[in-house]
């Protein structure tokens, strides 16, 4: 009977405490444009898979669109990549069929990456809001302070973005979600990337003035002056409809999130229904997305939040989370060392703070905080940020593991080509201290 007992707490103790464990993975990213080339033939897909599987990879995640809006699948809905940086690809195979075949041998768990709300890629001025005349009128109209500008007339925008308040662009962006879960049953999950909009910037077209004066049940005054002005020295001064546009852009989001999952399930139920996002959840109001728990309310903390706006988080949405902890400094303590006049941070919504949450340990700390435990998160990094810095490398990969229910990798392109597959190894398989 006392061993019974004391089996019975055993099992007990591991399904209570063993939860998270068995949630972690290590997840790898394939970028569409980078690896363009290099994935071009089945054989390299192969011996990139193994490669994956022999370093302590659990899950691949393959770019299938990036942010120009074509894709690399034979889809009847977007146009299909065929050339890349003056490379053609030659031969007649599937790509993401490859990679669901192989990595399925190996035991891998594959998923694709979509780009939503992207629809060219302005610095090849290629996409499908420069190639059809219909999608061009859906690209962002962001109120710089030159004024109403059109993002593709933005210098240094990669990506031309489109309005996500847009019905026609929702639509769109559902059906290619849609037919990927068709033509590919046998795919474990798809993960979401830029479900955003561009920036604080975006988007002030008539149809955004018009759906916000919707939702608010009053006529904006003075658009775009009522959101915001910019003064003498280009800064942004808040109007008086500020903070219910920063809540309404939340719930456009939101909404679709809730949406594109549903219409998901319905087509293939066991599909994982994944999400990325920046980890700078105190930024990320900027570009109209709040990733926490619908428990979680940011406006006892933040001033840009309305009460409300904890209404339109999304975690509970999501069988799996992955965020971008994209910082050199790995522990906290390092926070107080940053040099906020070098720190590379371009990404949309990234501020130039010293914050203990601008390091890995801060973000992946905070990313499981907010999202109350609705959702496995996966911390992430990018390599390249590291430079020629293998140790930090190591440790950085530690940290997500050791905060956060495992780690997401971005992108294979840099391992290869620095040669970090034994520093991976070591990052995602030696034992963390606790």
């Amino acid at each position: 009977m006392k061993l019974f007992i004391k089996c019975t707490f055993a099992l007990f103790f591991i399904c209570l405490f063993g939860q998270v464990n068995a949630q972690q993975k290590n997840l790898l990213y394939f970028d569409a444009t980078a690896n363009y080339k290099r994935f071009a033939n089945k054989d390299s897909i192969i011996y990139y898979l193994q490669k994956s599987k022999e370093v302590g990879v659990t899950d691949v995640i393959v770019d299938v669109k990036p942010i120009s809006g074509e894709v690399l699948y034979p889809s009847k809905i977007a146009p299909v990549m065929k050339e890349w940086r003056g490379y053609t690809k030659t031969g007649n195979f599937d790509l993401l069929e490859t990679f669901i075949t192989e990595g399925h041998k190996l035991g891998l768990t594959v998923h694709v990456s979509v780009n939503i709300f992207s629809g060219g890629h302005n610095a090849f001025k290629r996409g499908i809001v420069f190639s059809d005349k219909k999608k061009s009128k859906w690209q962002s109209l962001n109120y710089t302070a030159k004024g109403l500008t059109p993002i593709t007339q933005i210098e240094n925008k990669w990506s031309a973005m489109i309005n996500p308040a847009n019905k026609e662009v929702q639509d769109y962006e559902l059906s290619i979600i849609l037919e990927i879960a068709a033509m590919y049953p046998k795919l474990d999950g798809i993960i979401l990337d830029r479900v955003r909009y561009d920036s604080i910037e975006a988007d002030f077209s008539p149809l955004s003035q018009q759906l916000f004066e919707k939702y608010i049940g009053a006529k904006v005054k003075k658009f775009p002056a009522d959101i915001y002005t910019y003064d003498v020295n280009k800064k942004r001064v808040p109007g008086v409809h500020f903070k219910k546009w920063i809540e309404w852009r939340a719930k456009v989001i939101h909404d679709f999130f809730y949406t594109a999952k549903a219409a998901l399930k319905k087509s293939q139920p066991q599909m994982i229904f994944g999400d990325y996002t920046g980890s700078w959840y105190p930024t990320y109001y900027e570009v109209g997305v709040n990733w926490a728990s619908k428990e979680y309310d940011p406006s006892l903390t933040f001033d840009w939040a309305t009460p409300e706006y904890k209404n339109f988080g999304y975690a509970e949405a999501l069988d799996l989370y992955t965020t971008g902890s994209y910082y050199y400094e790995v522990d906290k303590a390092e926070a107080a060392n940053i040099d906020v006049t070098k720190v590379n941070r371009i990404e949309a919504g990234q501020g130039k703070g010293k914050d203990d949450w601008y390091t890995v340990e801060g973000s992946a700390e905070m990313a499981m905080e907010i999202t109350k435990g609705k959702v496995p998160v996966y911390a992430g990094i990018y390599v390249e940020q590291y430079k020629q810095d293998e140790k930090q490398f190591i440790k950085a990969l530690k940290m997500c593991r050791k905060k956060s229910d495992g780690v997401m990798i971005f992108d294979i392109v840099h391992v290869i080509e620095k040669g970090w597959w034994e520093g991976l190894k070591t990052g995602l398989t030696e034992a963390i201290n606790n």
